[in-house]
């Protein structure tokens, strides 16, 4: 996998796709690749859980009487909650994470382009971002959901990221549910992660002190170098996560946003402040164990008087407005960065998803597909 330049491949599919009138798109047979899960899944997704299929596309238009819209898929994102979606049985009740069906393709956040709508708040032309198909094109039923893209002065692929689902989360981590105050010590992990690397710049641009854990050093690299973090620590290279927790954060935690869950929980309840506060929005070291590991020091959340806080993206889209007017002139102005590890392919699609289970992935993980 590699990075790509994100402007410049912008440029390119707007460029390509601009040349093509809405009357061409619709004349044109063409082929449409799908990913499909081929059955449910228990543990860790494998490449084989998923396999690809070519169908044939005899006319690009919604069907007649639908107010879906039909879209050209651009960028898609690969996010490690997915993985629930692909069992029979998914952790949350929430409706946005019902299972996936064996032999239909997979689903999740991507930009798009659209090509024909039957819906009044959408014209061919139109980049938008949201729900979508692992396909080439996909006709969607429901896109009230989706939102249209207006900035396109920074890269497409932002909207998988910090411009979508990962900045909406990391906006509510630090503005919504942590309120880290200037000099506060932030810790996150899975901090070089899709929103960690957001949600530690955004507590930078507070004042705080920010410490992340990330797994290669590579990481550690990016997470000192390229995002400001005042430190960072190799979780697989530290036999002792409380003498490294002491280490960094030698004054203890204010607050802690957690993506992890585990023996690095265990270790950050040792050396939280009193009154600290902890954001839980995932726990991926305990996704796929078959008996979740117990916590050894959950008596500190009384001791230490903690308020722990679960929460999700899905209650803070309201406040997208107000996150494209904070964020946006950050990325203009380069206060912030975000890095991406791009694949080309839908048939590369599979590898790059499994990937994000073992760290294989640089950066926010997404799926680039040919503009036509």
């Amino acid at each position: 996998m590699k990075t790509r330049n994100y402007i410049s491949l912008t440029i390119m599919y707007l460029s390509i796709m601009g040349e093509k009138s809405r009357n061409d798109w619709r004349a044109e047979e063409v082929k449409n690749k799908q990913v499909i899960l081929r059955d449910y899944v228990s543990g860790y997704p494998k490449e084989s859980d998923m396999y690809i299929v070519t169908s044939t596309i005899n006319k690009l238009k919604v069907p007649e009487g639908s107010n879906g819209v039909l879209v050209k898929n651009l960028y898609l994102s690969c996010d490690p909650t997915m993985q629930f979606r692909m069992r029979k049985n998914p952790h949350s009740p929430s409706h946005q994470s019902e299972s996936y069906v064996p032999g239909s393709p997979i689903n999740g956040f991507g930009v798009a382009k659209v090509l024909d709508s039957g819906h009044a708040e959408f014209s061919a032309g139109d980049l938008v971002w949201g729900t979508t198909s692992w396909e080439e094109y996909s006709v969607i039923q429901n896109p009230e959901q989706l939102k249209k893209i207006h900035h396109t002065d920074v890269p497409l692929t932002h909207y998988t990221g910090i411009l979508g689902m990962p900045g909406i989360t990391a906006y509510a981590a630090i503005y919504e549910v942590g309120l880290p105050k200037k000099g506060e010590c932030v810790f996150i992990s899975a901090a070089s992660g899709a929103v960690g690397q957001i949600a530690g710049q955004f507590a930078k641009l507070l004042g705080c002190y920010v410490v992340g854990s990330a797994g290669t050093q590579q990481k550690i690299n990016l997470l000192k170098n390229k995002f400001g973090f005042d430190d960072a620590f190799n979780y697989k290279q530290e036999p002792d996560l409380d003498a490294a927790l002491k280490r960094c954060c030698p004054e203890g935690i204010d607050f802690y946003l957690d993506h992890v869950g585990g023996k690095m929980l265990d270790a950050v309840l040792l050396n939280m402040k009193v009154h600290g506060r902890i954001a839980i929005c995932g726990m991926i070291s305990q996704y796929n164990l078959d008996e979740p590991e117990l916590l050894r020091n959950v008596m500190l959340l009384a001791l230490k008087r903690l308020t722990v806080k679960g929460f999700t993206h899905r209650d803070h889209h309201h406040l997208y407005p107000k996150i494209l007017e904070l964020v946006l002139p950050y990325i203009r102005d380069k206060k912030i960065f975000y890095v991406e590890d791009i694949v080309e392919g839908l048939e590369n699609g599979p590898a790059a998803l499994v990937g994000l289970f073992t760290g294989r992935n640089f950066g926010k993980q997404i799926v680039a597909l040919p503009p036509q």
